[in-house]
């Protein structure tokens, strides 16, 4: 399989299925939307990108909650897991969408309140949709 990149103009780029994360409910806003491929910027190893397989004009740029210095304790109900096909909570991989905040002088914000779970072992992924967001700022010397 090969596809289009529009944000970064490249054509027919080959997709290794091991990149390859089907979210069996889509992402919020973009429910149509169920495989993405995961890669990132030669030499941007810290910014990764979600393209959407199934609508090329859909993609999302996504970090570690620890590049931002936060850090999550998320409880994932049983359907949740059995969505992920999760056995162990360490197999787990939280990511958050970032984006420009265009009210903020075009900061860099994140979505805290839906982060994205990964299972690499099965490629399973869903968008969390959080009732109560507390997460815990790392304070970091630099």
């Amino acid at each position: 399989m090969k596809i289009d990149i529009e944000h970064f103009g490249l054509k027919d780029v080959p997709v290794d299925p091991e990149t390859v994360f089907t979210f069996a409910d889509g992402v919020a806003g973009f429910v149509d939307c169920k495989r993405f491929k995961v890669f990132h910027e030669e030499g941007k190893p810290t910014v990764f990108w979600l393209q959407s397989l199934d609508d090329p004009s859909v993609m999302f740029p996504i970090v570690a909650p620890e590049t931002l210095d936060l850090e999550y304790q998320i409880e994932l109900a049983d359907a949740d897991c059995a969505l992920l096909g999760l056995e162990r909570a360490e197999d787990a991989v939280v990511v958050v969408i970032v984006y420009r905040d265009e009210a903020e002088g075009g900061k860099i914000a994140a979505n805290t309140r839906s982060p994205i779970i990964l299972n690499p072992r099965n490629r399973r992924a869903m968008q969390k949709v959080l009732q109560e967001v507390h997460p815990t700022l790392l304070y970091r010397a630099r």
